[in-house]
């Protein structure tokens, strides 16, 4: 990440100056910032005593800061504007869900950051786009009102309400006007019609596939909801069952998602996480004909009796010695002999309570039963047995597999599990082995591990010394030629399981005819009502909602339970379910979507909030894309980043979005721990409130503290303690203001302009590569320099600091410009920018020890004179405290070396 945001430097550092001398061109100064800045740029009267009330008195953080919001809220500060021709950044942070239990500490972290580059983007000129919002379906508000009887609507409202209060206590300037949340009518209307989109281009379909069952939630779960055969959220038994399911074709776009990647300003991690979830792989498809009864079963079931399998590892097609099918593998019951049924069955059974997520971990047991079956060696003819066993997915490649114990860790598991045959085909080059001999057990040994790198070929015929690439092509050539299999690009990635059956989610705008079944008395079905009577429901003839009809709203429910019927609890709603159009019954679709779908799009709704026609125009997607900055946590790598990358790719390719990728630049935050070091969590009970901490020290100072604690995508542990350190820096601010002369102009000290110059270079480059901690202390030391002045302190270095400070500390920069006589707000004052020559230091920062511990710290000229800077090192707070009251018997001052106090009693 380090090499990413140095790059993004020196680029934004030069955008910053150029934005800078557009600002001062293209707005005449803050007020010319249209309706909305000039709203903000108004002379404040009851909100906003004047500069001149100002006083050196302590700072009242509480009054400040509310005083400070209720203005941006009057004002409209943070309104967005789009100007003609003028640079633009969207900053976002990840759609958080409002759960009942409101934020913790650690979860300002990543809104502080994208806050600070927001309020300094809008310094450098830029026009800034800054939302947020709701991702407010799913499961929680869910099962809330199936414990409680309350409607998911009123406990969502609720949460939302709760923490949007949190955000703005702590002084973000997102544009609430653009406020929006997933269950808001209108956006339900247009993530539906996003879903007709994708239905019409052959994206969205139905299919009945393997999924993880939760009875007891009602609901299908993802993998990673599932943990040791139960869910994670409430510990339910789920079972493996196929259901029908819409499915989003994802894997359609496997090698653009996977292209897509190159280019973007993302932490490599994640880039990675994306690449290995894709699972690229070449290889061959390879078929084996089964053999026996088992063929005539599967030929009488409809199926050709051959099973297919993918590899990436032809060459060893000589060393396969068995082969394994899934436990969902539709061919299984075919395959499985009378005599072996009733181990394979109890098999399947017991296989149907694991996750895919345990059943291919490392180390995993391997477990299996005989089929009975056998298959055919493509090249050789030989006999082969088939086993089933759970190491082998359904849902991936074919959910069978050739298996080569003696080049396949897993298989060689298998193999020694179930003593079944290991046959070396693969030996390192001569030379390669420790001892200098081809490696392996060529004379017939046992192998004692699989040996899964390249080398060349044995025991295989013709094939043997072929290099293994050399022998993937020729094996493969060689089953193209028998019509055995050929050439094939496979991917790990499977496609997205879009239904959820349960309430609290979008309708899926889906119908399908009805077929009624004659009455008894012989009545004719047209006109029966399939709320009453038996039917068909046509699922294979599904029907696209018409786009004027959207939204399609959930029905009122009392009961949100979802029961054990996989149709989920909207089936029950037959009145809602079931209508008439043209004397003909149709039904509605009766999953919902998964709380997925509202936020992979949440970002062009933010665009383009109050859009009626459209969900959003083409205008507004010139304007603001591709997301400049987006923040958020790293779990989300693989999930919502990469369904929101394919519903954008399949948006471009419909030619809905110009820009081919949504976020240009990511950055995770890192998690803050308790202060016992662990992950913060009711259970624990080492939660922190924020609004305790802000409570009690202010916004500035916890927005302060969490950017000071380290590296923005550091892990780090909470410490109330250390929050001190910034409340003192924030009053020292305060009480340097204070000193300013508003009829002074006296001039600066030559050492206070170039420590100002090269404090604006620091902040400046610092913020760019969002290293927010080392900010935060360049402007410690300007501060201290400037409390440390014997005279007043001059207006341009205050001024400077109030702008520096102002991303970090809002209300505190805003209170600071005021009280040095503006009338407007500070929002959109230019950056402040630095003479290049006035940073070359001609200073030095010294440790001042006392009685050879280091107490403090002073900045100054290498040539200042001693009593000068003993002056100045007595009243750094943090050594005078061990200095005052004693007797100084030898004061050490080695200019540009070391200052030491050496102090005893009185």
């Amino acid at each position: 990440m380090r090499s990413i945001l140095l790059a993004c430097s020196a680029f934004a550092l030069q955008g910053c100056r150029a934005a800078a001398a557009h600002l001062a061109q293209a707005r005449g100064g803050a007020h010319a910032r249209g309706g909305a800045l000039a709203r903000s740029s108004r002379v404040l009267s009851r909100a906003r005593p004047s500069a001149s009330d100002a006083s050196g008195a302590k700072y009242d953080a509480r009054a400040v800061e509310a005083k400070w919001q209720a203005y941006w809220d009057e004002h409209e500060t943070f309104k967005t504007v789009r100007r003609p021709d003028a640079p633009k950044k969207y900053v976002l942070d990840m759609f958080p869900y409002p759960s009942g239990a409101g934020l913790h500490v650690g979860h300002p972290e990543g809104y502080t950051a994208s806050d600070i580059m927001a309020r300094y983007w809008r310094m450098c000129g830029y026009d800034v786009l800054h939302p947020m919002g709701w991702d407010s379906f799913g499961l929680p508000a869910e099962q809330h009102a199936v414990q409680t009887g309350t409607h998911p609507r009123t406990t969502t409202a609720a949460n939302i309400a709760n923490f949007k209060r949190q955000l703005k206590s702590l002084g973000f300037s997102y544009d609430w006007g653009r406020e929006l949340a997933t269950t808001d009518i209108e956006y339900v209307k247009w993530t539906q019609w996003i879903f007709l989109q994708l239905f019409q281009k052959g994206l969205a379909v139905q299919s009945e596939v393997p999924v993880n069952w939760c009875a007891g939630l009602g609901t299908v779960l993802a993998n990673e909801e599932v943990i040791d055969g139960k869910s994670e959220r409430g510990d339910f038994p789920v079972v493996r069952l196929p259901l029908r399911q819409w499915v989003l074709k994802i894997t359609e776009y496997a090698d653009k998602l996977a292209d897509g990647l190159e280019g973007l300003a993302w932490p490599e991690g994640t880039r990675t996480a994306q690449r290995q979830w894709i699972g690229r792989s070449e290889g061959a498809a390879i078929v084996f004909d089964i053999l026996g009864d088992a063929a005539r079963s599967a030929d009488a079931a409809g199926e050709r009796p051959r099973l297919e399998v993918f590899t990436t590892r032809p060459d060893t097609l000589l060393g396969v010695t068995y082969v394994v099918v899934a436990p969902e593998h539709p061919l299984l019951g075919a395959l499985t002999a009378e005599a072996c049924r009733t181990d394979v069955d109890a098999y399947v059974v017991a296989a149907k309570a694991k996750s895919e997520l345990d059943r291919v971990a490392a180390g995993a047991a391997k477990t299996g039963a005989r089929t009975g079956a056998s298959v055919a060696h493509p090249l050789t003819g030989e006999p082969l047995p088939v086993w089933v066993s759970d190491y082998v997915i359904g849902g991936y490649g074919t959910g069978a597999v050739m298996a080569v114990p003696a080049h396949d860790e897993r298989d060689f598991a298998f193999a020694q599990a179930f003593g079944l045959p290991v046959k070396q085909v693969i030996a390192r080059p001569a030379g390669a082995g420790a001892d200098g001999e081809a490696g392996g057990a060529l004379d017939g040994g046992a192998l004692a591990q699989a040996l899964t790198e390249d080398g060349v070929l044995v025991n295989s015929g013709e094939y043997d010394g072929m290099p293994s690439a050399e022998a993937r092509s020729a094996l493969t050539a060689a089953l193209e030629a028998k019509g055995a299999g050929g050439a094939r690009v496979n991917y790990k990635l499977r496609d997205w399981v879009f239904s959820r059956q349960r309430y609290w989610g979008e309708p899926i705008p889906i119908y399908f005819p009805v077929e009624l079944t004659p009455t008894a008395g012989g009545g004719d079905a047209a006109s029966g009502d399939p709320r009453t009577q038996p039917h068909r429901i046509c699922y294979e003839t599904p029907i696209a909602v018409d786009e004027t009809e959207l939204p399609i709203a959930l029905p009122e429910l009392d009961d949100f339970s979802p029961g054990d019927n996989p149709e989920g609890c909207l089936a029950r709603a037959t009145d809602w379910r079931y209508f008439q159009r043209d004397g003909k019954w149709y039904a509605r679709e009766t999953n919902t979507m998964p709380q997925w779908a509202g936020s992979c799009w949440y970002y062009l709704r933010f665009m383009d909030p109050a859009n009626t026609k459209a969900a959003w125009s083409k205008e507004a997607a010139d304007a603001w894309l591709p997301v400049d900055l987006y923040v958020g946590g790293a779990e989300h790598a693989v999930l919502h980043l990469l369904y929101a990358r394919f519903w954008h790719k399949a948006l471009f390719d419909a030619g809905l979005v110009a820009a081919p990728e949504p976020f240009a630049r990511l950055v995770h935050q890192g998690m803050i721990l308790g202060a016992d070091g662990e992950k913060m969590s009711k259970s624990r009970g080492n939660v922190v409130n924020p609004d305790d901490i802000v409570g009690e020290y202010g916004a500035d100072a916890m927005r302060m503290y969490e950017m000071f604690m380290g590296p923005l995508d550091a892990v780090k542990p909470w410490q109330t303690s250390q929050i001190s350190g910034v409340v003192r820096f924030r009053d020292r601010v305060a009480s340097v203001v204070s000193r300013v002369d508003p009829s002074s102009e006296a001039r600066m000290a030559d050492d206070t302009e170039r420590l100002m110059h090269l404090t604006i270079k620091k902040v400046t480059q610092n913020v760019d590569a969002l290293g927010f901690n080392t900010a935060i202390s360049a402007m410690m030391v300007f501060s201290n320099h400037l409390g440390a002045l014997e005279t007043a302190v001059p207006r341009e270095p205050a001024e400077v600091l109030a702008k520096l400070v102002s991303p970090f500390a809002p209300h505190l920069g805003e209170e600071m410009w005021q009280r040095l006589g503006h009338e407007r707000s500070l929002a959109y004052e230019p950056w402040p920018q630095y003479d290049e020559a006035l940073t070359v230091s001609n200073t030095v920062t010294l440790g001042i020890q006392v009685n050879g511990k280091t107490r403090g710290e002073l900045t100054l000229s290498p040539d200042t004179p001693e009593a000068e800077a003993r002056a100045l090192a007595e009243k750094v707070e943090s050594v005078s405290k061990f200095v005052d009251g004693m007797a100084v018997k030898k004061f050490i001052y080695r200019p540009g070396k070391i200052i030491n106090f050496v102090v005893a009693p009185k």
